[in-house]
């Protein structure tokens, strides 16, 4: 069984950064992918970004912002988010898995998922 828990969410300002960690505990398959997803009050979950096989995926809203990284050894994906804005608020979600016939920017792609950490960033 694998379970994902995520840390390093918090309050910040426009224009600062913050970085999301997410510690696997069970093994996940070097070629699973890891991602994040995130949800703000009253809208759907939406992909961020993913790791799979040392290739990197963004949203257009996330890209040239966040990057996405991955320790194998340590069964941990990061997220480094620079220039935050108001709009990048939400409950973020870290997930694993490999469905390979499901879109990855797609929730029904992976398997497990953590239990978020909340973002804010005031304007």
């Amino acid at each position: 069984q694998v379970q994902l828990a995520e840390s390093g969410g918090g309050l910040v300002q426009a224009g600062d950064s913050l970085k999301l960690s997410c510690a696997a505990s069970g093994r996940i398959f070097s070629t699973a992918a890891m991602g994040w997803f995130r949800q703000a009050p009253g809208k759907e979950r939406e992909f961020v970004a993913a790791i799979r096989a040392g290739s990197t995926y963004y949203s257009d809203s996330v890209k040239g912002r966040f990057t996405v990284s991955r320790d194998n050894a340590k069964n941990a994906v990061y997220l480094q988010m620079n220039s935050l804005k108001p709009e990048d608020t939400a409950v973020y979600y870290c997930a694993a898995g490999q469905k390979f016939w499901t879109p990855m920017n797609r929730p029904g792609y992976f398997d497990y998922w953590g239990q978020g950490t909340q973002v804010t960033v005031s304007s």
